[in-house]
């Protein structure tokens, strides 16, 4: 029996999920989009089956749901869907960045007996749009189940083999505890990269060399900072609390820093960059966390003509494909000239191997 999914938001985290899904199942993906335009899209490069308008028709048909849209949109269309007849055996899931409201806004659809399990896949690219959207983006990305009270272990098993395709490692966490450690991991270096452009940028306007060099490494650790700002205002606002609470905490261990740097002490210092540089050296590589990964390799060259047209031609001969390339001129703390950008840690491996046996010098950040 052909089965039916509705996804409503076709985006690239939606887009990447029903490819993932066309890979393991013979179902029928029906994409539900304000935007009218990425649905069209959607169906043309095959990611979807179909599209519709008529959201309760299409739920009410649906043997599993998935929001793939910003947490405000998806509180709204949750409650409407307290309305509908839905299965008794559909399963709705959505892929919200925070947790706690949206799982107390879907406690009346499990007291009809509906099942939903908030989900949230740690993975996406630097581009937008289902355009972008890979079977493949969570591969290997943690993807965090959070449950209502008495889901059924059996629902849970048959959601993870809705989504067997993305191949991503699926862990379960209680609704608040996702949001702490999103908040720590992921919310909270978000807020503070704007924070730090704000503080360049008030720099900025007393002194035109600041935004020339912040070009350089400065504009890489704050990468960041380009997120989607609607996005971060509904992840703000729904996770509000732990922000706050580190906030103050890092608010704290600023004054302790300003003590350090005031007093001057030599040793002190050291050990706090140390400290640092130890547990950040000791993170897992390879692995897909919170925020997005950036695969950059940094090429040494000299300033001849050809030189990039070289290189870009080495990777095209290896048939290897890059997001970014770019000349990087204020380089404090960062090795070679050339920054290159890549989709994936297996494509900047392969363009490493391919560039050095060039005689060009490689590095990564």
């Amino acid at each position: 029996m052909n089965r039916r999914v509705l996804l409503i938001g076709v985006g690239l985290i939606g887009g990447s999920l029903a490819l993932a899904i066309k890979k393991e199942h013979d179902a029928t993906i029906i994409g539900y989009d304000l935007n009218e335009e990425e649905c069209k899209l959607a169906k043309t490069l095959q990611v979807i089956d179909d599209y519709s308008i008529h959201l309760r028709e299409e739920a009410e048909q649906a043997d599993l749901i998935v929001f793939a849209t910003p947490v405000e949109e998806t509180l709204r269309l949750i409650e409407a869907l307290n309305s509908f007849t839905l299965k008794p055996n559909v399963i709705i899931t959505d892929v919200g960045s925070t947790k706690g409201n949206i799982l107390k806004k879907a406690e009346p659809l499990q007291q009809k007996g509906v099942t939903f399990i908030g989900g949230h896949p740690m993975a996406g690219s630097h581009k937008s749009g289902v355009g972008s959207a890979k079977g493949h983006l969570f591969e290997n990305a943690f993807y965090i189940f959070t449950l209502l009270p008495k889901t059924p272990n059996e629902k849970v098993v048959e959601l993870k083999g809705w989504l067997k395709g993305t191949k991503a490692n699926f862990q379960m966490m209680e609704a608040d505890e996702h949001d702490l450690v999103t908040g720590v991991i992921s919310h909270f270096p978000h807020v503070m990269a704007a924070s730090l452009v704000r503080q360049v940028q008030d720099q900025a306007e007393k002194n035109d060399l600041i935004h020339r060099l912040a070009a350089g490494g400065f504009k890489d650790i704050t990468r960041i900072a380009s997120s989607s700002p609607s996005m971060w205002r509904d992840i703000i606002q729904h996770n509000q609390e732990n922000i706050l609470y580190l906030m103050d905490e890092w608010m704290i261990e600023m004054n302790e820093v300003r003590d350090l740097v005031a007093k001057g002490d030599r040793d002190r210092i050291y050990d706090y960059f140390s400290g640092a540089k130890q547990y950040r050296d000791a993170m897992p590589e390879g692995s897909k966390g919170a925020i997005r990964s950036f695969y950059d390799l940094y090429v040494d060259v000299l300033d001849q003509a050809g030189v990039i047209s070289h290189i870009t031609t080495i990777l095209a001969e290896g048939n290897i494909s890059i997001t970014n390339i770019r000349i990087i001129e204020a380089r404090e703390d960062v090795y070679g000239v050339l920054r290159i950008s890549f989709r994936t840690d297996e494509d900047r491996e392969k363009a490493k191997k391919i560039i050095e046996q060039h005689q060009y010098e490689t590095y990564k950040a």
